[in-house]
């Protein structure tokens, strides 16, 4: 079975935990959240982290996959869920260009996360290279 899934940050293409996660899934497309999201780089390692709040920030854009259950499992993992804070959440987003809304999974944090430690400000993209990937920590 597949589901679709919804990265912004260090998971998108040519980030550093592209690979690791989302190796051979298929790319379905650019999309952005339909509701607003607040996005921050944040936390001690830099991540891109957005937060379940929607109405606050920006219409969030990203990659939308279609993943198989393990690599979701796999995914979750990478993601922290099971520990406090962290949360894998379906959200309506839209394609960039023109077409319909789906549903897809996406990984949020709590603001407890980030742990008062803000980086930037509200952002509608992830393109920063300052996130310390887990073997440099």
């Amino acid at each position: 079975m597949q589901t679709d899934l919804f990265v912004f940050g260090t998971l998108k293409k040519g980030f550093p935990l592209h690979d690791e996660g989302l190796r051979g899934a298929q790319f379905v497309g650019l999309y952005c959240t339909q509701e607003r999201f607040p996005l921050v780089i944040a936390g001690p390692w830099f991540a891109p982290m957005m937060f379940n709040e929607p109405g606050n920030g920006h219409k969030v854009r990203g990659e939308l996959y279609r993943v198989h259950a393990f690599q979701l499992a796999a995914l979750d993992q990478i993601e922290s869920i099971g520990k406090p804070g962290n949360l894998r959440l379906k959200i309506a987003v839209e394609p960039v260009a023109k077409g319909n809304p789906v549903q897809a999974f996406v990984y949020m944090k709590s603001r407890d996360v980030a742990g008062g430690a803000y980086h930037s400000g509200l952002l509608e993209g992830y393109e920063d290279d300052r996130f310390i990937v887990p073997t440099a920590r």
